[in-house]
């Protein structure tokens, strides 16, 4: 256990991106009913994540992690995670088998429900009002009752995120993601493009290669790694108040676990050093994130690292980059020299999406051809330093959303008020994200080109 740690210990620490609730009382008692309820994930599930993540640390695995900007209560559904399953099914198939690599797949889902703001306030017109900060906080109407922080919506997202957890063990445990059904992953509204033409062709070689492996006896009846896959959920840790509730001891090793989600985060706007999210963070043995934006400094990241990760095991700590298409040459480098030069070991991934994000006719955006730029700087930089380009953390979805600009079925400036459905950020939509995992998996194959070779990848 951490010294001088428990799961409360953060309360003595100064905070931001704290919702103001009016009623103390009230957010306290829904806090103790929620440290009754059952946990959503467990410990060893955890831990698994933590040695797939190790084996990305050390340049032999992929991470592949994305969902929703922010879950909202009136979107869930069966259709809507099944319909993200199976976009995410398709990016995490081409990764693997078009770059030969094994991917760790890790949804931002089931618990991504709390949103940090630049502001504290909103105003339009001559009505100012509480930020909406996600639906776990508040609502996203603009109107003075739903903006009131209530307490009560915790419970609601905890029920469903359980709902949706279900559903998803239930897909990648229960035969939905059998690669026999390669070619049923596909979306409707995806056929007609050039991706789905690529991802057809792909599809038809992996037919032919269970076609092939059945004719010598290997089927997935008698292996269950072709029809079962792991899938982990991952949030941002910032409602510290319910993360505290959902942090319990593991029974089989005394440890304190987050059981909120499988892998949490702490975002950019809450990442100082004494301050209350990672006070929160170094206590807990899941598998952590940092999300590293521009201004932070190599010298705070190592004593970040040493705060979060002392015992320095791989896979215990993902350092997320996220600095635009234009800035990742000019801050990127010095951050992976310090961590060389100090022999940490942690996963570096490339989040494209927060660095891009830019207003078009009213509404935010993201250029697609920004967020690819982003990522090929991130290869660039970690092949010209010698490192492992780890993993991508990128906010899409399995709907047919006209949110992010561009892709080679291209999304318009002029396109963006017809299908604008997020509830915060910009989200690629299904077609645009299989595009990028197709260019994410050539340039891991290009990669791999010029290393040793790796273990055979696994689904």
């Amino acid at each position: 256990m951490a010294k001088d740690w428990n799961p409360s210990s953060w309360r003595a620490k100064a905070i931001e991106q704290v919702p103001a609730y009016p009623d103390a009382n009230a957010l306290a008692d829904t806090e103790k009913r929620l440290a009754t309820f059952p946990p959503l994930v467990f410990a060893g599930e955890a831990r698994k994540l933590k040695r797939a993540l190790a084996e990305v640390a050390e340049g032999r695995s992929f991470l592949l992690q994305g969902g929703d900007c922010a879950e909202s209560f009136a979107e869930h559904g069966a259709d809507n995670i099944r319909d993200f399953f199976r976009a995410f099914l398709q990016m995490a198939v081409v990764l693997t088998f078009g770059a030969s690599s094994p991917v760790v797949k890790v949804g931002r889902i089931a618990g991504q429900f709390a949103k940090p703001r630049s502001s504290a306030f909103e105003t339009k017109g001559d009505v100012t009002l509480p930020s909406y900060r996600g639906d776990i906080v508040n609502g996203i109407e603009f109107d003075e009752a739903a903006r009131i922080p209530n307490p009560e919506r915790q419970e609601m997202a905890y029920r469903q995120s359980a709902a949706t957890l279900n559903l998803l063990r239930a897909f990648a445990q229960g035969g939905y993601a059998n690669l026999d059904n390669v070619h049923q992953w596909m979306l409707g509204f995806v056929s007609g493009s050039p991706q789905a033409e690529r991802y057809g062709q792909l599809a038809d070689r992996i037919s032919e290669t269970m076609n092939f492996m059945r004719a010598i006896g290997i089927t997935s009846e008698t292996h269950p790694a072709l029809r079962e896959t792991d899938f982990f959920t991952s949030h941002e840790a910032l409602l510290l108040g319910y993360e505290e509730a959902m942090t319990r001891v593991d029974s089989t090793s005394g440890e304190w676990y987050a059981t909120s989600g499988h892998m949490i985060w702490i975002g950019d706007r809450t990442r100082q050093l004494e301050n209350a999210h990672v006070e929160y963070c170094r206590g807990i043995k899941n598998p952590l994130g940092l999300k590293c934006g521009p201004t932070l400094k190599a010298d705070d990241l190592i004593r970040l690292i040493d705060v979060l990760n002392p015992q320095n095991e791989a896979g215990r700590l993902t350092l997320i980059t996220r600095f635009g298409h234009d800035k990742v040459a000019e801050h990127l480098p010095r951050l992976i020299r310090a961590v060389e030069r100090e022999g940490r070991k942690v996963v570096w991934s490339c989040d494209p999406m927060h660095g891009n994000t830019i207003t078009v006719n009213d509404y935010k955006t993201r250029p697609f051809d920004r967020i690819l730029g982003e990522v090929e700087g991130f290869f660039d930089v970690h092949r010209a330093e010698g490192t492992h380009a780890g993993g991508i953390h990128i906010e899409m979805t399995g709907k047919d959303v006209t949110e992010c600009t561009g892709g080679a079925r291209p999304v318009l400036a002029e396109d963006l008020s017809d299908r604008y459905h997020t509830h915060c950020d910009p989200r690629l939509n299904a077609n645009q994200a299989l595009e990028l995992s197709f260019l994410v998996a050539e340039r891991i194959k290009k990669e791999h080109e010029t290393l040793q070779p790796r273990q055979v990848a696994s689904f």
